[in-house]
């Protein structure tokens, strides 16, 4: 299937009135379609993975075609290059969010991490907290002590009041929380210094934080899960 075809297709697969829930879910619809997520992994499942098909769909600017570009995206064919221009066109939640999937694959993805971690530009610094958070949900193999270098950097932004910052930064306490039993009890130390902070931002954050990971339920799914 060639950048045409797939075009015509993602030009099918829109409708109105999806289009139009967008916007109330905070997403960027300036250069939008209009098509269900789960609509475009049934066509990522018909490309099947494309590195060349990929960058096409990237270079076309829309949004679903963002979106199904990192779906069938190589990660061992992102150069570090190709990754700092993606993360500097995220332009929404959702489109930061999915790419991540394929992003957080790669071989430089720890220093992408710390270099975005205190950026001005609001998305690229959310890549680095949702990359946390991908790397915690899945990474069986990282030491507790990468998770607790995270923890520094999620300590140092939380005064960030904007909302998909904030956002990211509270999810990535709270993933990287759930971990383990030693992570727990380190995140919820870390939250408590945030809570001291005294801004709106980081109250959020750590308040938020604290409900989760001192709850009975999940203490107790988390303790089975170190054991």
């Amino acid at each position: 299937m060639n950048l045409d075809e797939v075009l015509i297709q993602l030009k099918q697969l829109s409708t109105p009135s999806h289009f139009a829930k967008m916007s109330h879910f905070g997403i960027n619809t300036e250069k939008a379609l209009g098509v269900k997520v789960p609509l475009l992994r049934q066509l990522a499942k018909k490309i099947a993975k494309n590195h060349d098909l990929a960058l096409e769909l990237w270079a076309t600017e829309i949004h679903e075609a963002r979106l199904l570009a990192g779906m069938i995206e190589i990660p061992s064919l992102i150069t570090e290059t190709q990754f700092d221009l993606w993360v500097n066109d995220f332009d929404s939640w959702d489109l930061c969010d999915s790419v991540c999937d394929v992003l957080v694959k790669t071989p430089f993805v720890l220093q992408k991490i710390d270099q975005y971690s205190n950026q001005e530009q609001e998305f690229v610094k959310r890549t680095a907290f949702t990359l946390m958070c991908k790397l915690a949900f899945h990474d069986k193999k990282a030491t507790n002590d990468l998770f607790c270098h995270f923890y520094s950097h999620i300590e140092r932004e939380a005064w960030d009041d904007r909302n998909f910052v904030r956002k990211a930064v509270n999810w990535a306490l709270r993933q990287i929380g759930k971990r383990n039993e030693f992570l727990r009890l380190e995140g919820v130390e870390v939250a408590n210094r945030i809570l001291q902070q005294n801004t709106k931002s980081s109250r959020w954050i750590a308040n938020d934080a604290l409900r989760e990971l001192n709850d009975n339920k999940i203490i107790l799914r988390v303790k089975a899960k170190s054991v």
